[in-house]
């Protein structure tokens, strides 16, 4: 297990922005892969960011390139999500997520440990 807790949540105007933090007890070190995921009701949760533990590689959904980015703490224990230019249909409960295998697993598969997650409402 890879404790996850993620906080920043709330509501913002559209156009405004927003900053989530996950802090990860036990550090960063051996966690391949930790990313944010979005759910809106009645959906599937999706992967909105995600960065590698080696290279740093990040990886958006297309709904929120050049909006998001995703960055890991210098304290090595935090990750957070950069959230501009916010829209309405940014809504959506985020969860704090890792996995400790190799990045190509998780193509199509969901990270093996989960944050408790924090509701961003996008509404004026």
């Amino acid at each position: 297990q890879v404790p996850l807790v993620a906080s920043g949540g709330g509501l913002v105007q559209p156009g405004g922005a927003r900053g989530l933090s996950c802090a990860v007890s036990g550090g960063l070190f051996s966690i391949n892969n930790i990313g944010w995921y979005g759910q809106v009701p009645a959906e599937q949760r999706e992967l909105v960011a995600s960065i590698t533990e080696v290279g740093s590689r990040t990886n958006y959904a297309d709904s929120v390139k050049g909006r998001f980015t995703i960055s890991r703490g210098d304290d090595q224990n935090t990750v957070y999500l950069q959230m501009n230019s916010l829209k309405p249909e940014d809504t959506a409960i985020y969860y704090c997520a890792a996995g400790d295998r190799p990045y190509e697993y998780y193509s199509g598969r969901y990270y093996d440990y989960w944050g408790q997650g924090t509701q961003v409402t996008v509404s004026s």
